[in-house]
């Protein structure tokens, strides 16, 4: 039970996260003892690091636990509903801070531009996910719009919605993005016979389709730079 803890200044001074992290900076510390700290308690039995240790145990990953609900999260014996909300607050945080220095004006020059931009909202989630980023004639992002969310292997969008989101927002080009949950990038025949249809219609239309970008775990494709569009 919660209320029966073991404080991080029961464990030996040396084995301290926050003095580690202190003394040899956050880089240093594992994934438990960053963990350690969010939690700040452990259990009767248990450090907060011991704690941690085990809660990533059955997390499988970092990852595995970054998509971790709270409700989940509580199902690990030792973490309540407080260490639950701690621990997803220090995730979300984090997931904010690495898309937070895209909040002005993105100017696209590349595929790995789009990647940067979108990975770490796109890259965990566990339903395909179709975004448009809509961009004047400089190349620089005024907007972007999830079009639709698919299931876990299949995302459908029609150029009708592209398009309309494009004229309402007088875009000059857009880059269509979407992620496969399994991780692995590969275009599917669906991927590419929507590319294919969503750049007929935007040569109809005016507007420019400039690339589509499909992102996996720690890797994306551009079917442009595969020659399928």
């Amino acid at each position: 039970m919660e209320s029966q803890t073991m404080t991080l200044s029961e464990i030996p001074h040396e084995d301290r996260p926050r003095e580690r992290m202190q003394r040899y900076g956050a880089h240093a510390l594992s994934n438990a003892e960053l963990l350690a700290i969010l939690l700040r308690t452990g259990t009767y039995q248990e450090s907060a690091v011991q704690l941690a240790q085990r809660i990533l145990r059955e997390a499988g990953s970092l990852r595995g636990l970054v998509e971790m609900s709270v409700d989940q999260m509580m199902e690990t014996r030792g973490i309540g509903m407080a260490k639950a909300l701690q621990l997803k607050a220090g995730i979300e945080l984090g997931r904010r801070l690495a898309t937070s220095f895209h909040q002005e004006a993105v100017t696209i020059r590349s595929p790995q531009d789009v990647h940067s931009l979108l990975s770490e909202d796109l890259r965990y989630l566990q339903k395909e996910h179709f975004v448009c980023l809509f961009l004047n004639t400089k190349n620089h992002v005024q907007a972007k719009e999830t079009l639709s969310i698919g299931s876990l292997n299949a995302s459908i969008v029609h150029p009708r919605e592209v398009f309309l989101a494009a004229i309402r927002r007088s875009s000059a080009s857009i880059i269509c993005v979407h992620n496969h949950p399994s991780g692995d990038p590969t275009p599917s025949p669906e991927d590419i016979e929507i590319t294919q249809r969503l750049v007929e219609a935007g040569q109809i239309i005016g507007i420019d389709v400039l690339d589509h970008i499909i992102i996996g775990d720690r890797s994306y494709i551009s079917l442009k730079e595969k020659g399928y569009m």
